[in-house]
């Protein structure tokens, strides 16, 4: 009954989004963005269900007018830590599975509800917000030796990157490379027509103050130093494999570990792909190299 009532509700929403589209453009487009930028309200009940263990130390930051609720494992001030960053309608707790292995590893362990997601306060939440989070996460806990991102979380670990706070090793799952590839789904899912895209773009510059071409990864690539491991599922439904493939194409110290038939969801706690991570981190040749035109993506 609920899969029944799920598409009559995205039926309605894609009806009204072809009809205002056409009447009232404007108030169409600003609904549109809120709804890109909102995220599901299943990152919340997800959350509130998962439970931590008795070592977890519960806490909040306040960043950017919210409050960030975050999780520690360790103590990241006496011992070289890393920071775990989940995907968009996620939550910090998602990841789980990846903090007995890496306390095993001598690793503190912070992880966080990004705003508007789990525990964490706000309703709407951009990559922008994803990047400044972090940096601020980083600007408490200092250098990480590890950084773990998925999906839109491993777009914002990379681009947040910077003098200021960086890990010495990254790791991203099925990360995001291209926000306007993620724009042009969005608007396909929801039947919003093509001449609104400039429109919507200009909502989220206005939002963020930053321009949706400067969210484009591979600008940031060439310039990391650190090594890094990229792992993608060829059947991701989400975000296509090739996006990942990018990210190894265009950062000199990444390699590519593809796996198959996990998606983008279940590739994250696989076991396979935790044991990958961990043989990386211990030095290990995991993946491949990914040799392209540096050039081709930026023509894309």
């Amino acid at each position: 009954m609920s899969t029944v009532i799920d598409r009559l509700k995205l039926t309605t929403v894609r009806t009204g989004f072809v009809l205002g589209g056409r009447i009232a453009p404007q108030r169409t487009v600003n609904r549109a963005a809120r709804l890109f930028a909102t995220p599901f309200a299943s990152s919340r009940r997800r959350a509130q269900a998962a439970q931590g263990d008795a070592d977890m130390q519960r806490s909040e930051l306040q960043v950017g007018g919210e409050t960030i609720a975050t999780y520690v494992w360790g103590d990241p001030s006496t011992q070289p830590y890393a920071l775990l960053a989940h995907g968009w309608s996620s939550f910090g707790l998602r990841f789980l599975p990846w903090v007995a292995q890496l306390r095993a590893q001598g690793l503190a362990v912070v992880t966080f509800d990004q705003p508007g997601h789990g525990h964490s306060s706000g309703q709407l939440c951009t990559l922008p917000e994803f990047i400044a989070t972090i940096r601020a996460i980083g600007a408490h806990y200092g250098n990480a030796a590890l950084a773990v991102g998925h999906s839109l979380g491993g777009a914002a670990v990379t681009l947040a990157q910077d003098e200021a706070w960086r890990a010495e090793q990254l790791i991203l799952v099925a990360p995001a490379a291209d926000m306007k590839a993620a724009t042009r789904r969005f608007f396909r899912f929801v039947h919003l027509a093509g001449h609104l895209r400039q429109p919507f773009y200009a909502w989220l510059h206005r939002r963020t103050g930053v321009h949706i071409d400067e969210l484009r990864v591979e600008r940031k690539l060439p310039s990391l130093g650190q090594p890094a491991l990229i792992v993608h599922d060829l059947d991701d439904a989400d975000v296509p494999w090739g996006e990942g493939e990018r990210y190894a194409q265009h950062w000199p110290g990444a390699r590519l570990h593809t796996t198959q038939g996990l998606g983008h969801r279940r590739v994250l706690d696989a076991p396979e792909v935790i044991g990958a991570a961990l043989a990386f981190m211990r030095g290990e040749q995991v993946g491949t190299r990914v040799v392209g035109s540096p050039d081709l993506a930026l023509r894309m």
